[in-house]
């Protein structure tokens, strides 16, 4: 009888993990396959440059940037929150740290600068969020708008070139021939995935998003780790902002357009429940790869941006209307 009691629970824990792992693997197999598809139409409708090295550096390149953004967006989603604000801060850190006044102290205070400005704003909106009591939509809406003004201001809408030596060289160059900013974005994303699968500090994120309440009964400090939550994210826009400049050798208010419409696409067509309680690094990296490619597939085409957009905007309502499907049909409430 014993035996029964101490098996039969074992075997049902086994069946539904072995059930989520399925569903999973299926869902990154599906992403996985919409990329190649993106791929075959690029190169067949631009055989001569898609898949050019040229082509295919530029596509690594811009999805490096905001694959980092994306990266801080999971943990913000995966907690059950939304960050309006992620572009702003971008272009608020390439802003104040390609002033004269940064680049006098030269390249390592500009990245100092760059850090410092990103988790700053990012844990505003945090403790505005947890301990302001203020719904993230509109706390970081708040920071989008304040972010995107103070970088029109110091900057006084003029475009900032990076002279500051050591600069270029440190990010603009390449290590066993792929890009320096395709690395970074590969140590960005390994820490993050190993952050959120395993670490206490991952658990602790998908609990408090799957239940903010049953999370503080459990003895986890919900305020606290939702505004860590909101400042790992801003950390990731700094170095996302010192990509942008590495690439354009330059700050611009006008940096981090529309970043957070790729990186809540990207994460959302990934797998991360927008409710929270679910998270998928993996997902999140297919996602960028899929929207950067799809803006390149266009580029090359000569279509229009507004097509762009449009084509994103339809696929974030497919992909969440393929959320609400699945949970419904695995009586997820």
């Amino acid at each position: 009888m014993s035996e029964r009691t101490l098996t039969a629970p074992t075997t049902t824990a086994a069946s539904k993990l072995g059930r989520w792992w399925s569903r999973a693997d299926i869902r990154l197999t599906a992403l996985f396959l919409v990329l190649i598809a993106l791929c075959v139409v690029g190169y067949a409708t631009r055989p001569d440059a898609f898949l050019t090295e040229g082509n295919i550096s530029t596509v690594l390149r811009l999805a490096a940037a905001i694959g980092v953004v994306s990266v801080g967006m999971t943990f913000v989603i995966s907690a059950g929150g939304i960050d309006l604000s992620v572009g702003s801060i971008v272009a608020l850190s390439s802003v104040w740290m390609t002033t004269w006044a940064t680049q006098s102290f030269g390249a390592g205070v500009m990245v100092l600068c760059a850090l410092l400005v990103g988790a700053g704003c990012g844990l505003v909106n945090g403790l505005l969020i947890a301990y302001g009591r203020v719904v993230p939509f509109i706390a970081t809406l708040a920071m989008m708008a304040t972010a995107r003004g103070l970088a029109e201001r110091i900057s006084g809408r003029q475009t900032q070139v990076v002279d500051a030596p050591g600069f270029g060289a440190l990010f603009k160059g390449h290590l066993l021939g792929v890009p320096v900013l395709v690395w970074i974005f590969a140590i960005v994303f390994v820490a993050g995935w190993i952050l959120l699968n395993r670490t206490t500090f991952g658990r602790r994120t998908l609990a408090v998003g799957g239940n903010a309440e049953a999370a503080r009964l459990a003895g986890i400090n919900v305020r606290r780790h939702t505004a860590l939550v909101f400042a790992l994210a801003g950390l990731c826009c700094g170095i996302a902002a010192l990509m942008v400049v590495a690439r354009t050798t330059s700050g611009a208010s006008t940096n981090g357009l529309f970043y957070e419409l790729d990186a809540i696409a990207a994460v959302v067509i990934g797998g991360t429940l927008l409710s929270g309680g679910r998270g998928s690094m993996g997902g999140t990296l297919l996602g960028v790869l899929i929207f950067t490619t799809l803006s390149n597939v266009f580029t090359l085409n000569n279509l229009e941006t507004d097509i762009q957009n449009i084509a994103k905007g339809a696929i974030i309502v497919l992909a969440v209307l393929v959320q609400t499907r699945s949970r419904r049909r695995s009586g997820t409430p």
